[in-house]
């Protein structure tokens, strides 16, 4: 009864201190609502820094348990704890420190800050794309639980001037049929304000398994636009090329065939079951010091390294269409005029096999294997690197600003706009060819033009000199070539990002949770740029939460 009424005097204490104060009951609960949002902000910075930190290492949130005394909490509270270490403020309302129903560290919360950071960078590339025009670049795979991924890239040119290849997502789908892919573009695109018509191209590897999906695809887009011109990935065309000789040419389909098994035959030939088979594999193995071998393994050789500098740059991420032509036309002009020392022999060309044959040694290496390899090799690259249109390609070839733009050709400028029907009407075209006369002489004693090393740089320099206001019409024939990739990398890096995310170790990581953790680690740069206010205000639109006030 004591303690009753010794409580009962505390209150009233309490109640007159605060009346000599001139304090009323509302102004106590204001401070408490501030206080409280105080630290349910400092709460969701914490937890917002912790994603971000994860996410741009492409790093997992989750452990095995996540309690209070556990030893493998996850990398999400293991970072949490980090950030209050130093910092009192934070370390009182934060984990342990926190009401359960308020804590902020729920997979839930974690997904729903992911989603915020992924929509904040895909609206910065939708701001930056605006109603303007771009390239689609579109790959599949399977992930490692064997579902069926659509990734999509798009190229365009921003405002300044500044080529970008960026990626917007992966999409789980059904089936890889035309259809079914036509269908989750169209979704992608309506969710962000954007529409078929400003699609300029369209780029797939052309994969074995996929190359009917993507024609299927490639048809439907051009039903709904023209002007998105189809590009096979040239560097899958490359690799095709080479392949193709190997595939169709029977010595160097021998040649490679016998390399592959050097190993299993050197074990065979000393520790095989019977003489049978190890005098069999000895005599595969003295292929390998016959004259065919080593003739075709230098002429292999240099073939590969006619091909392997354009290789090399068609997978760079920074590409420019324009130098990847005269590249493949060099390596055209490359592989017809190659030649090596043939070795001069009037005697009849005997097999390895030991089969003598009517044909003598010259005629053997000279016409049967060199010049009929490379005929294959040059009648594969007119055929594999046609799809574009040898008219556009060469039209765009004139805008290079290469040795004092010297490319320049008003005529073939003019035939691209016409190319180009959505983009330039009659009377555009009538204005574009007295702009190409002023822009090419204004532009040819311009020192700040010299030493351009392509279209690239053109671009980026007419914004930065703001002479893309002076010539418009002629920034615009610019826009729609550099939107043109050739080639899939960007597409197919995202692949391997998706590799770290998603493992055999987490493996059940839902597809709303893999894209946008996927876009911020693949757009390291557009995820730091994003402004954590502008995460914490998409955050609480998002749903009412406990415990926010």
């Amino acid at each position: 009864m004591g303690e009753i009424q010794s409580s009962h005097h505390k209150v009233e204490e309490k109640c007159h201190l605060l009346l000599r104060k001139n304090r009323s009951i509302g102004e106590v609960l204001h401070k408490q609502t501030e206080l409280e949002q105080s630290n349910y902000e400092i709460r969701l910075r914490a937890t917002i820094r912790s994603c971000s930190f994860l996410l741009k290492n492409a790093l997992p949130f989750r452990g095995h348990d996540e309690t209070e005394k556990s030893n493998n909490k996850g990398l999400f509270i293991e970072v949490l704890s980090l950030i209050r270490e130093d910092n009192e403020k934070i370390f009182n309302v934060i984990l342990e420190n926190t009401p359960k129903n308020e804590k902020l560290t729920s997979p839930t919360i974690q997904k729903d800050i992911v989603n915020c950071f992924s929509k904040e960078i895909i609206k910065s590339i939708y701001d930056e794309i605006s109603k303007d025009v771009f390239g689609i670049l579109v790959d599949e795979s399977s992930d490692v639980s064997k579902k069926e991924q659509m990734a999509i890239v798009l190229r365009y040119v921003d405002r300044l001037g500044i080529v970008k290849e960026r990626f917007i997502g992966v999409l789980h789908v059904l089936d890889t049929s035309s259809l079914t892919l036509k269908a989750a573009i169209d979704t992608v695109f309506s969710n962000n304000n954007l529409t078929i018509d400003q699609v300029r191209g369209q780029y797939y590897d052309g994969a074995s398994n996929m190359s009917g999906a993507f024609n299927g695809l490639k048809s439907l887009i051009l039903n709904e636009n023209s002007s998105a011109y189809y590009i096979h990935c040239f560097a899958h065309q490359l690799q095709l090329v080479v392949v193709a000789v190997a595939n169709k040419h029977d010595d160097v389909e021998e040649f490679f065939e016998q390399l592959e098994v050097v190993t299993v035959l050197k074990y065979v030939k000393e520790e095989g079951s019977t003489l049978s088979n190890r005098n069999q594999a000895n005599g595969i193995l003295s292929y390998f010091k016959t004259l065919d071998f080593v003739f075709l393994l230098h002429l292999m050789l240099e073939i590969l390294c006619l091909t392997d500098t354009l290789s090399k740059h068609l997978k760079k991420k920074d590409q420019n269409i324009l130098e990847e032509t005269l590249l493949e036309k060099g390596t055209k002009k490359a592989s017809e005029k190659h030649s090596i020392r043939i070795v001069d022999m009037s005697e009849y060309y005997v097999t390895p096999r030991k089969r003598r044959t009517n044909k003598t040694n010259q005629h053997h290496f000279e016409v049967v294997i060199f010049n009929t390899i490379l005929d294959m090799q040059i009648q594969e690259f007119g055929e594999r690197f046609s799809e574009v249109g040898t008219e556009l390609m060469e039209n765009m070839a004139a805008l290079s600003p290469c040795d004092s733009f010297s490319g320049f050709d008003k005529a073939k400028l003019l035939k691209l706009s016409g190319i180009y029907k959505n983009d330039f009407d009659d009377s555009e075209r009538v204005q574009l060819n007295g702009q190409l006369d002023i822009y090419y002489h204004s532009f040819l004693h311009d020192e700040r033009f010299f030493n351009l090393k392509g279209i690239t740089d053109l671009s980026r320099l007419l914004v930065e000199t703001g002479k893309h206001l002076s010539f418009p019409l002629v920034y615009r024939l610019l826009k729609l070539t550099l939107v043109l990739p050739v080639a899939t990398a960007t597409v197919e890096r995202c692949f391997s990002a998706m590799k770290f995310l998603k493992t055999d170790l987490c493996n059940r990581i839902g597809d709303d949770f893999m894209n946008d953790a996927l876009i911020c680690s693949v757009e390291k740069e557009a995820l730091e740029n994003v402004k954590t206010e502008n995460v914490i205000n998409r955050f609480r639109k998002m749903k009412e939460r406990r415990g926010e006030l």
